[in-house]
């Protein structure tokens, strides 16, 4: 095969032979060898056939932070993550674009790993007099991944056969298959924490937690333990005839129907067109109710932790307009300059009238609830699924995730942090959080990422580790989703820094996404951590 212009897995590429190639892969004798040929810049190389698994044109990666710099990223292979190697990286090569005859060498090491070349050659059968040892070869590349040399025929060029084994384990610490740990690991999740990073302080329980929005340029909440998830507005809504006009229709969410509103049409707000920042929250009608409605708003806008004596209880005079049922207090932020209205889920919708809708009373409801909708954010799972419940965020291109319960809030990054003299270096400033210095960390800058101007999207994920109360300044919080265990695997373990942030994987196939699942406990580290408790002292 000059050049491999579709996938290819192993058996395809021995029953091609390749030019070069003298035989079939049943045709070998005696000591003779298969291998797999294909050229990095100006060198040749080989690997041998049987560990090749597939050879596949360039995918998307999602760039893996912490990770050695010849990892070009982590790719999805039919549901499995392969960790793609950058050969040039590798040997210290220039760097160029990938094009169309760049392809990706995928190997079995314990899992799959893929390697970066810039085209393929051949395929070919060497007997055991032609493959001479790795002490005589003289060549820019380290020969320390060398296993040996092809002698050449006719003049051709010198092609080195890699241990792949050995360059593999020598680019990133213990690189292989799984442990029992780690399938341990994947299937419980992160809940085990240090009693410390988790602990509620005293004050938390006289505050509420908000989940706050943005409607028509005015601010609602809801209480967090009313909201199940926050996802991205499908593309395509089913409309239901005969119903109320704040009500959108319905949409599917993991093999259930979900009746969708807008919040605009509910309050007789000013209509407006859908746009990417509008997002669905879906809210729980009760505990036990096992009934649940998405609403659109705007745009998301933070998670608030506010004190009880912040919030009043809406005036008995503006009760008595009937289109203030819904609003159940008011919370007082900013000395009274902010107000946002508490909305209740369960005064707002009737759980019968909810049921009535999506009980199969409407034409298709049996067929479309056995369609799974993957759209932008919606995690399809089985009712039996495990599922575990993130916050995701975004960091450049990439995203990650981290478990709810891990949030204590998300602030907006105020115009100007405060630089305090004698504190760490990593911190970028501190803020005041209701009457509490609180260290912020610029996230890009900690995983060695290009920095950004300051801008609206940007905001502040504020975290407990180990008693120690921190921000860290992401580029956007996108939604709050769940997933099923099925979806999340263990992370290749590529460096030990790596290893301990970003334990696992959410690798969505469906929607050609992956999520970085990063633990939370291990965002600083001990000497950090030492040094922010000093500075609380």
């Amino acid at each position: 095969m000059s050049d491999v212009s579709t996938v290819m897995t192993r058996e395809a590429v021995a029953e091609s032979g390749g030019p070069g190639g003298e035989t079939g892969a049943g045709e070998t004798a005696g000591d003779a060898r298969q291998f797999v040929i294909f050229h990095v810049k100006d060198e040749m190389f080989a690997v041998p056939l049987a560990e090749v698994k597939e050879i596949i044109r360039m995918p998307d990666v999602v760039r893996m932070p912490l990770s050695p710099v010849s990892l070009e990223g982590l790719a999805n292979l039919r549901g499995t993550v392969l960790p793609v190697v950058n050969l040039r990286s590798v040997f210290g090569f220039e760097q160029v674009a990938h094009d169309d005859a760049t392809r990706v060498v995928v190997l079995d090491q314990g899992r799959p790993v893929g390697l970066v070349v810039d085209r393929m050659a051949n395929v070919v059968t060497v007997e055991a007099n032609d493959i001479e040892a790795a002490d005589t070869i003289q060549s820019t590349v380290d020969t320390k991944v060398v296993t040996g040399m092809i002698k050449g025929r006719g003049g051709s060029s010198m092609v080195m056969i890699l241990d792949a084994s050995n360059l593999i384990k020598r680019e990133f610490q213990d690189f292989g298959g799984k442990s029992e740990d780690d399938r341990g690991a994947a299937m419980v999740g992160q809940h085990t924490a240090d009693a410390a990073a988790i602990k509620i302080s005293e004050t938390v329980i006289d505050e509420n937690q908000l989940v706050s929005f943005e409607v028509a340029g005015q601010e609602y909440a809801f209480p967090i333990e009313e909201v199940q998830e926050i996802v991205q507005l499908p593309e395509h809504v089913t409309e239901v005839p005969n119903t109320a006009a704040h009500i959108l229709g319905v949409i599917t969410l993991r093999n259930r129907l979900l009746p969708l509103v807008s919040l605009r049409e509910m309050f007789g707000l000013p209509p407006a067109d859908m746009r990417e920042a509008n997002k669905v929250v879906v809210v729980s009608l009760g505990e036990g109710t096992g009934t649940s409605v998405g609403v659109v708003m705007d745009s998301i806008k933070e998670v608030l932790r506010v004190g009880r004596s912040a919030i009043d209880i809406m005036p008995s005079l503006l009760t008595q307009n009937r289109s203030l049922d819904d609003i159940r207090s008011i919370c007082r932020l900013d000395d009274g300059k902010r107000l946002v209205s508490i909305l209740s889920a369960g005064q707002m919708f009737n759980v019968s009238e909810v049921r009535k809708l999506v009980g199969g009373e409407i034409e298709g409801t049996e067929a479309m609830a056995n369609d799974v909708m993957r759209d932008g954010a919606t995690i399809a799972a089985g009712e039996d699924d495990d599922e575990e419940q993130f916050v995701v965020f975004r960091l450049m291109n990439e995203e990650y995730g981290v478990p709810i319960d891990s949030v204590q809030e998300i602030v907006r990054v105020p115009d100007e942090l405060t630089r305090v003299p004698r504190t760490p270096a990593f911190i970028e400033g501190v803020i005041n959080l209701r009457g509490s210095v609180l260290p912020v960390v610029d996230q890009r800058r900690r995983f060695g990422l290009a920095g950004i101007e300051r801008n609206d999207r940007q905001r502040i994920m504020v975290f407990t580790i180990a008693g120690v109360q921190t921000g860290f300044i992401v580029d956007s919080v996108s939604e709050v989703m769940r997933i099923g265990a099925r979806f999340i695997d263990v992370a290749p373990r590529l460096s030990a820094e790596q290893q301990k942030l970003i334990r696992r994987v959410a690798n969505l196939e469906k929607q050609k996404r992956m999520i970085l699942l990063l633990d939370v406990n291990q965002l600083l580290n001990v000497k950090e951590l030492d040094a922010l408790k000093e500075g609380d002292g």
